[in-house]
């Protein structure tokens, strides 16, 4: 009975030795570097952290194609090393034989890269799909629309320069009802004439008492009478 399971078994061996090997076809490189990305706090990569990297990559295949059976069996992986990096390719799942399209692996992998990174607690420049190139974050999206926020701007300026226009038609009105009230307390002075040029206000002349000039006041005095 052993013999016969040994029989059965070698040349699946055999078969899955041929499907995985480095540079085969469809064949994908991994290198991860646990040790890098957590420090202390890096775990060992052992049989279940293959176990787990092949239920990932069986999760991705299936999520990828509704038609896709790939189970974890499906998921062959050789040449492991201890630094850790390795080969894996996917086999078909209804003959078992052949290797998955290395398109279709790829198309899944990066479609699900996300999701296989935090299961290792990892990212793409520590989770690295040798073939594979890596997929970029979406671009963050602002909460509020641009056209608001651009609007929102000119409305600000819109504000502003009405604002100062207020202002400066507050300070001339001030400015000149200031200048009408000291022409104002001027006048209520008496009867005297008030000239007024550029806003400034001249000398003022008394018109009741007149005004004396000096040269001809010596000329009256001269020729009083006695």
């Amino acid at each position: 009975m052993l013999r016969v399971l040994l029989l059965i078994l070698f040349p699946v061996a055999i078969a899955d030795a041929e499907l995985c090997k480095p540079d085969a076809q469809n064949a994908f490189k991994v290198r991860l570097s646990i040790k890098t990305a957590l420090g202390d706090n890096a775990y060992a990569w052992d049989a279940n952290e293959e176990y787990l990297f092949k239920a990932m990559v069986a999760f991705a295949m299936r999520r990828y194609s509704s038609k896709s059976k790939t189970q974890i069996s499906n998921v062959l992986l050789c040449n492991v090393t201890d630094r850790v990096s390795f080969w894996f390719v996917v086999t078909d799942s209804s003959k078992n034989v052949t290797t998955v399209p290395g398109s279709e692996v790829e198309a899944a992998i990066r479609m699900n890269r996300h999701r296989i990174n935090s299961a290792f607690l990892l990212s793409e420049k520590t989770l690295q799909f040798l073939k594979i190139t890596s997929t970029l974050s979406p671009p963050v999206e602002p909460s509020t629309p641009v056209w608001l926020i651009v609007f929102g701007v000119v409305l600000c300026l819109i504000v502003a320069g009405i604002v100062f226009l207020v202002v400066a038609g507050i300070q001339q009105r001030k400015k000149k009802n200031k200048e009408s009230t000291e022409r104002e307390n001027l006048e209520e002075k008496g009867d005297v004439t008030v000239t007024v040029e550029n806003g400034i206000p001249c000398e003022a002349l008394d018109l009741k008492a007149g005004h004396i000039n000096g040269v001809f006041a010596a000329d009256d005095e001269r020729f009083t009478s006695l």
